[in-house]
């Protein structure tokens, strides 16, 4: 255990940091989930976080309300009109995803945040709100300290290619449609 212990230091002798850029995509479950535990973690060691929602936005969120207690370190934007095949217009759609992603660039490219999530950007770019050319050429002026963590279905190969840090949500069994079970507050809102 000494000789692994020893070139286990080594090995971090060698390691940098720099601000990671995350995507949590993939058909199952826990994608925001994910980022927001980052979020608790930034909020805990005393970082500023912004979160930017880019579906949701026609309800309030519960995560919403419980990080409130960190008003002086978060800020929040549920900037969508919630699911797609509700509203029914996708230049409305396109037009609020657009809205929020000029948000977003003002906590991508401040210094001061630590930690900005842009959630369900993935989803936004696959239905064609915004192009994946204009997300990475942000990305890639992002202050070299800041993390980005990007969720939703679908991410964009491009989008995964410049990633640090990738994780694919897989589903293997849905109560919803293996049961016909609807979403319940606590667990899926």
């Amino acid at each position: 255990m000494q000789q692994r212990q020893r070139v286990q230091m080594q090995y971090l002798e060698r390691c940098t940091q720099k601000g990671l850029v995350i995507i949590y995509t993939g058909d199952g479950k826990g994608k925001t989930t994910a980022a927001l535990g980052m979020v608790l973690r930034s909020l805990g060691h005393g970082y500023r976080v912004a979160v930017v929602q880019f579906i949701k936005g026609a309800w309030e969120p519960a995560e919403r309300r419980v990080l409130e207690h960190w008003s002086d370190q978060i800020r929040w934007h549920a900037l969508g009109e919630g699911f797609t095949w509700e509203t029914q217009d996708w230049e409305r759609d396109r037009q609020c995803a657009q809205n929020a992603w000029q948000v977003a660039c003002e906590y991508l490219r401040n210094p001061n945040y630590y930690l900005t999530v842009l959630d369900e950007v993935n989803v936004a770019l696959r239905l064609g709100y915004l192009e994946v050319e204009q997300v990475l050429r942000e990305l890639q002026q992002k202050p070299a300290h800041t993390h980005v963590v990007l969720t939703g279905r679908g991410a964009p190969p491009a989008l995964i290619d410049y990633a640090d840090l990738v994780t694919e949500m897989t589903l293997l069994k849905h109560p919803f449609r293996s049961q016909g079970i609807k979403a319940q507050p606590g667990i899926e809102y």
